[in-house]
């Protein structure tokens, strides 16, 4: 089976890399409060009151457990192709989901109409998943707001830079591209811009809030050559993001995306053929961690895990991986495009520990299936928006550096590749095995990178690999925040 070492002969300097501390903060966590209430709350003539009948609704039916999750988002897109912004969207959702858990069963309703009537409609609905209904009052619990983190302002980043400016951003990655090489032919730039705020409201009295900016600017552009006449193009791509203002966006960041874009182009153009075989892959930083979080994270998911689906399931405490290999979710990162103050459910975004020196100590979860399962929530809660149920979800997904110098691991390849990007990969779950293309990959031979290769597809089988992990570098880096996970048909960012 393929030898992984998680670390590459070069290292890109990382967008950002989380390096500001988080701030827990009771004032900030009241001043979402209220930016929720105001949005989500004032403008529909609905109170606490409303919430907690609501909820006395369908806990008088004797469920597990039920939510209320209120959300106001408002999005922005631009993109600009050989100097002509080509496309642009401004759209405002909002809406309520209601749900009941009774056992394993889930019921579920939504609304993009915040008021009364369709609030108690929705909790009517949902509580029919239990028969049973309670003898005499239910008792109603008293308020408790979940308490949060402060890992990223209370912005809205649409409002960071007008219209001309984002135009000009656009235009201004388009002419530092240009620039780099005549060999450039065309440039594609996007900006995306999302202001979302979102507020819980729990069956045990927990009122929990979240406003999460979120921006991303990405880079594509196509390099050709002629050689013997005959034209040969190549594609390369840039970018990055996090939970902060478009001014993060300034020169030096913007010409860092476009070296990467340009550079990788160029690269693809000179590439050769890869070769077919068993051989050592040496995994560079930052986003060929999605090789990690795909034939790995998943697998660790508590809802694969609880219904034994998963190559991990009922493995902890067992040695699943190298010794030395430690792998994190970690969502309280500051900034960072995965992190979150709360979760989908209302608990505080965490640092959770999966796989620590090899061993495996835990699994993600949500509330439904920590609550099945015995165990804790771990803020893993998560969902694409108010019309759909939260699931078990990573946030930031890594494996922990080693004490090896780049230069050392490229020396003791005879013979292997060096990735240094990735595009698709598909995983099974239940089996661990995994399909993944390299979008940017190097030939290594006698311990020296020889030239680019293209048309790399690695395969093998995650649970496998991590036991065959054998040296890690000293430059972890974290990806640059492009990320965004699919399952069971909803997606949200990651890292």
């Amino acid at each position: 089976m393929t030898s992984l070492k998680s670390s590459p002969a070069s290292a890109r300097k990382p967008a950002f890399n989380g390096a500001r501390a988080a701030r827990p903060s009771t004032d900030a966590t009241s001043e979402r409060l209220a930016i929720a209430q105001k949005l989500l709350l004032a403008p529909f003539g609905l109170t606490e009151a409303h919430l907690s009948r609501a909820l006395g609704e369908i806990t008088s039916h004797g469920v597990d457990d039920a939510d209320l999750y209120f959300q106001y988002t408002r999005s922005e897109g631009w993109s600009l192709e050989e100097g002509i912004v080509k496309t642009g969207s401004f759209s405002i959702d909002q809406g309520v989901g209601v749900r009941a858990v009774s056992g394993e069963k889930t019921a579920f309703a939504y609304s993009d109409d915040i008021s009364e009537a369709s609030l108690l409609d929705a909790a009517r609905t949902v509580r029919t998943i239990s028969a049973a209904t309670r003898a005499g009052r239910v008792k109603v619990p008293v308020r408790k707001v979940a308490p949060g983190r402060s890992l990223y302002r209370d912005m809205d980043p649409i409002a960071t830079l007008d219209s001309t400016a984002k135009v000009k951003l656009l235009e201004r990655v388009e002419k530092l591209a240009k620039a780099k090489d005549p060999r450039i032919v065309q440039v594609m730039a996007g900006l995306a811009s999302e202001y979302d705020v979102v507020m819980v409201a729990r069956a045990d009295g927990t009122l929990a809030a979240d406003v999460r900016p979120l921006v991303r600017l990405s880079v594509t552009v196509i390099a050709e050559k002629k050689v013997a006449g005959v034209s040969r193009r190549e594609m390369g791509s840039g970018g990055g993001g996090g939970r902060f203002g478009l001014a993060y966006f300034d020169e030096a960041q913007i010409n860092e995306y476009v070296n990467d874009a340009v550079t990788a182009a160029l690269s693809n153009l000179e590439a050769r053929p890869a070769p077919a075989g068993e051989m050592t892959v040496v995994l560079g930083p930052g986003w060929p961690g999605i090789l990690l979080h795909e034939a790995i994270g998943h697998g660790l998911e508590g809802d694969f895990n609880r219904k034994g689906s998963s190559a991990f399931s009922g493995r902890i405490g067992q040695r699943v991986a190298a010794k030395g290999v430690t792998v994190l979710d970690d969502g309280t990162i500051a900034d960072r495009r995965g992190s979150l103050n709360v979760d989908d459910e209302g608990h505080a975004s965490q640092r959770n520990v999966l796989i620590e020196d090899g061993i495996l100590k835990g699994y993600i979860q949500d509330s439904l299936n920590a609550r099945l399962s015995g165990v804790k929530p771990t803020g893993n809660g998560r969902r694409e928006s108010y019309a759909h149920v939260p699931m078990p979800r990573m946030t930031n997904t890594y494996m922990l550096g080693g004490d090896k110098a780049p230069e050392e691991i490229v020396a003791s390849i005879k013979k292997g590749l060096y990735a240094t990007n990735f595009g698709g990969g598909q995983v099974d779950i239940t089996s661990g095995k995994f399909v993944f293309s390299a979008s940017e990959a190097f030939w290594v031979e006698n311990g020296k990178i020889l030239y680019p290769v293209k048309g790399a597809t690695i395969v093998g089988n995650g649970p496998d690999a991590l036991t065959r992990v054998t040296m890690m570098g000293n430059d972890m880096q974290l990806d640059s925040g492009v990320g965004t996970c699919g399952k069971e048909g909803q997606s949200v960012p990651v890292g």
